[in-house]
């Protein structure tokens, strides 16, 4: 028998577990969660988790902490931060602190599940990929989630990897916005475009010499975006 994947869900509020719970449970996931922060981070340690899907705000810690604690313990583990905040500061301060993705409440439970699935998705990626990149002056090692750049590394969340991967593979090419929802997100709404805009301004960040003067990650203008090695 296939061994469910375990989604760790920290919330405080009842209602949003149960329903996540169910949602999840039906489609086969197993589940476990924790209504307080310090529970949830030991929660992973003990679990070790497939995915975790974190409140930002929690009755002991708020999220940004519990999440940065998270991602010091495993660098790797995708988390989905829920937010009742719609402020793009908040979202980017959560993506800073380690978030691989945001969804703003009230959100749909079917989305959250798409996600999901998009993460496992990419997950089971056949071997033989190439596992490493270089992109103007930076070096990425993708299994590994790191950047170096004139000898100063940095790390990458999941969806920049994923992101870079998707780019790399049409090199020279466009991609559309929606094309990478549905290939990176599992989705295709057009509400979410500016998903994909945040995280190309935090790639330029890491990657470009001149951010605000990208040469290689490149708009294409009314589309979507383009990688030129």
């Amino acid at each position: 028998m296939t061994q469910k994947r375990t989604i760790l869900i920290i919330e405080d509020e009842p209602q949003i577990v149960m329903g996540l719970r169910d949602a999840l449970e039906f489609e086969g996931f197993r589940v476990v969660s924790s209504g307080r922060g310090r529970e949830g981070i030991a929660l992973a340690k003990s679990e070790s988790p497939d995915a975790i899907i974190l409140d930002l705000m929690l009755p002991d810690m708020n999220g940004y902490s519990v999440c940065e604690e998270l991602r010091r313990a495993d660098g790797l583990v995708p988390i989905v931060m829920l937010t009742a905040r719609s402020q793009e500061t908040d979202k980017i301060r959560g993506l800073d602190a380690g978030a691989d993705d945001y969804i703003t409440k009230p959100f749909g439970v079917n989305e959250l599940i798409a996600r999901m699935r998009a993460i496992f998705r990419r997950a089971a990626r056949a071997p033989g990929a190439p596992e490493s990149l270089e992109v103007g002056e930076a070096r990425i090692n993708l299994s590994a989630h790191s950047l170096t750049i004139r000898g100063e590394v940095s790390e990458l969340s999941f969806y920049e990897v994923e992101l870079l991967r998707l780019l790399a593979e049409r090199s020279g090419q466009p991609v559309s916005r929606d094309e990478i929802l549905s290939r990176i997100w599992g989705l295709d709404a057009a509400p979410t475009n500016r998903t994909v805009d945040n995280f190309i301004v935090k790639l330029r960040k890491k990657v470009e010499p001149q951010p605000e003067r990208p040469k290689h990650i490149l708009t294409v203008y009314g589309f979507g975006y383009k990688l030129a090695l």
